[in-house]
């Protein structure tokens, strides 16, 4: 198997590739898996940072273990398969919870057979599948570092249907066995996202709520006040936490960002930060992380 740092020197490559891995990743456990498409990383006891680097949103899912079962949260793009990779980390029965429903954390829902979800229209229609020319892009030679897996078709590339198999509903504890995880609702990216806290062994996965980066804040189905809102109650449990499990780019960053995050955003809304364009969108830049919005 090519080291990734061997396909990112490749001239073919977009210019994004060359920041690939990132460095935090080299400080972590990397873990054999059977797939040269992810790569997988223990970030704490019993969990699993499941990267796909290669792809330009950096996407990534975590697989919590219990004693009893585990919780895969999110699936990824869909690109290559999820499920061999779960069952490679873990022998334990395992649900799937989305941190929210964008194609790019969805896309191997089909895969499992037991899949939680909040009950809410943007989840029902998500559920549906999607196989407009936006996905389509995301495996176009710009947004791919080196070869896409062996027998995939661009062409039809889509994010597939699923079933979800039982309701959640936000303060819901999840048991895993050894392992509680608490279902916090942070409408705003989208209306159904969602974090989930372990306080025992303190961290809070974040989904699209917080990551380092650009956060996108700009879709039709995002509500900049609810987002706000969503802040302000993680903000709530920062004193609960250590570190924050990030969806996309780089996996941790600490507690501490949740107090940032509400600071820039009131700076934002009394328009003391000030905004720069960028391909058509505003974007508010500030220490670690950024804002794109409309």
């Amino acid at each position: 198997m090519a080291q990734l740092t061997d396909i990112c020197i490749l001239a073919e490559n977009p210019d994004w590739c060359s920041h690939i891995p990132r460095p935090q990743f080299k400080k972590l456990e990397r873990i054999s898996v059977p797939s040269d498409w992810f790569q997988v990383y223990r970030v704490k006891p019993d969990v699993f940072a499941i990267s796909e680097p290669r792809q330009y949103e950096e996407v990534i899912s975590y697989l919590i273990v219990g004693t009893k079962q585990a919780l895969l949260f999110d699936t990824g793009m869909g690109i290559a398969k999820m499920r061999p990779v779960v069952e490679s980390l873990t022998s334990v029965p395992v649900s799937v919870l989305n941190s929210h429903t964008h194609p790019d954390h969805i896309g191997g829902n089909y895969e499992f057979d037991n899949i939680l979800g909040l009950d809410t229209p943007f989840t029902k229609k998500n559920a549906g599948g999607n196989s407009d020319m936006e996905i389509k892009s995301w495996v176009d030679r710009n947004h791919i570092c080196g070869s896409l897996p062996a027998g995939f078709d661009a062409n039809k590339y889509s994010s597939r249907a699923f079933q979800i198999s039982r309701l959640i509903k936000d303060g819901e504890v999840i048991d895993l066995g050894n392992r509680r995880l608490t279902v916090l609702r942070t409408p705003g990216h989208t209306p159904d996202s969602l974090c989930l806290l372990d306080s025992e062994h303190r961290f809070l996965l974040t989904g699209d709520t917080f990551y380092p980066g650009p956060i996108y804040l700009f879709s039709p189905e995002t509500d900049f006040n609810a987002y706000v809102q969503s802040i302000d109650r993680m903000v709530a449990h920062q004193n609960e936490i250590d570190e924050l499990l990030a969806a996309h780019n780089e996996p941790l960053a600490p507690a501490t960002t949740l107090s940032k995050l509400k600071t820039a955003l009131a700076q934002i809304q009394s328009g003391k930060s000030k905004p720069i364009e960028n391909d058509g969108l505003k974007e508010f830049t500030f220490e670690g992380f950024s804002f794109l919005m409309k």
